[in-house]
């Protein structure tokens, strides 16, 4: 076999990795303990070997070039490749590194996600976690993430989704709505009741309630004074105030239905829920640091499930 890369590439493709997944050089520097000036020296040794811009560069940033976005995402399965053959070869004793971008909701990233985070950094030390808590759809190559968790995801050939759960939804309000505007015991009870409604970020349609009646499932689309977008969690402020009634899932409530703060009502009418997924981009080998955070999101989820399912115990009177 002849020899394609010495030792001085190889390390400038490492760099180059680096600052296209920090967006500076100055931070690859700071990971790598070189210099910034070595790093724009290996990328501009890089650029001068493929005849190829890799960055546009100003004073403040730099970013991928088309060019640069297909070598990136080359050059990182190559050496996640070459990462996992070591790990291989060494009895799995090399232990999962580098930075893992994250997208996800901010109702799965506040009441579920983050909590875990800490964990997995006292399992994994060596992988620095970036976590972007949107409900945008994020571009998985253009802005280099590598995995996000949604609801309802979407069929695409270019990525995996494997199910975290099916999340239970109810409908809750505050003890004071309750008692000034009635407790609604029907479906039909919802016309004459202030329903907080919630724009999808991607469309904004209305998002329908999910029930069920007499074994058929039902949607409907509530009305009120009160509508919120992009955020979930503010439906949930606005009923905890007062405001009305609204449709959550059951995960983000626990504390507030445990303590009394919010009431569940319409439970004969219950049992729908929505998919939580994991997504991430097909890949013949996935880097390890991914592989990692896939196994450990799938365990908790799993225990958190479990606990959930648990009768809680009963108060100790006073």
């Amino acid at each position: 076999m002849k020899r394609q890369f010495d030792d001085l590439l190889l390390g400038s493709i490492e760099l180059f990795c680096l600052a296209a997944e920090a967006g500076s050089f100055t931070a690859a520097a700071h990971t790598a303990g070189v210099t910034p000036a070595a790093v724009s020296r290996s990328v501009s040794r890089l650029e001068k070997r493929l005849g190829v811009r890799l960055f546009v560069r100003s004073t403040r940033q730099i970013r991928l070039t088309e060019g640069g976005k297909t070598y990136f995402d080359q050059c990182r399965v190559a050496l996640s490749q070459l990462v996992e053959a070591e790990r291989k070869v060494t009895g799995e004793q090399v232990q999962p590194s580098g930075t893992l971008r994250i997208s996800t909701p901010t109702t799965y990233g506040h009441h579920r996600l983050l909590p875990l985070l800490p964990a997995f950094h006292a399992r994994y030390p060596l992988i620095k976690l970036e976590v972007h808590i949107s409900n945008r759809n994020v571009d998985f190559h253009g802005e280099n993430y590598d995995l996000a968790i949604r609801v309802r995801a979407q069929p695409d050939s270019t990525m995996i989704a494997r199910l975290l759960e099916d999340a239970p939804l109810v409908v809750v309000a505050s003890p004071a709505y309750l008692q000034r505007a009635g407790v609604p015991r029907k479906l039909a009870d919802l016309e004459q009741h202030e329903c907080v409604q919630f724009d999808l970020p991607s469309s904004g349609r209305q998002i329908s309630w999910l029930f069920n009646e007499d074994g058929q499932e039902k949607e409907i689309l509530a009305t009120g004074h009160y509508s919120c977008s992009e955020d979930v969690l503010g439906g949930v402020t606005l009923a905890k105030a007062g405001a009305g009634l609204f449709q959550t899932y059951k995960f983000i409530v626990e504390k507030e239905l445990a303590d009394g703060t919010l009431v569940e009502v319409l439970q004969p009418f219950g049992g729908r829920a929505r998919p939580y997924s994991v997504l991430y981009p097909h890949s013949r080998l996935l880097p390890s640091r991914v592989r990692a955070f896939i196994d450990f999101l799938i365990e908790q989820t799993e225990r958190l499930k479990a606990e959930e399912k648990r009768p809680s115990k009963p108060r100790a009177k006073k």
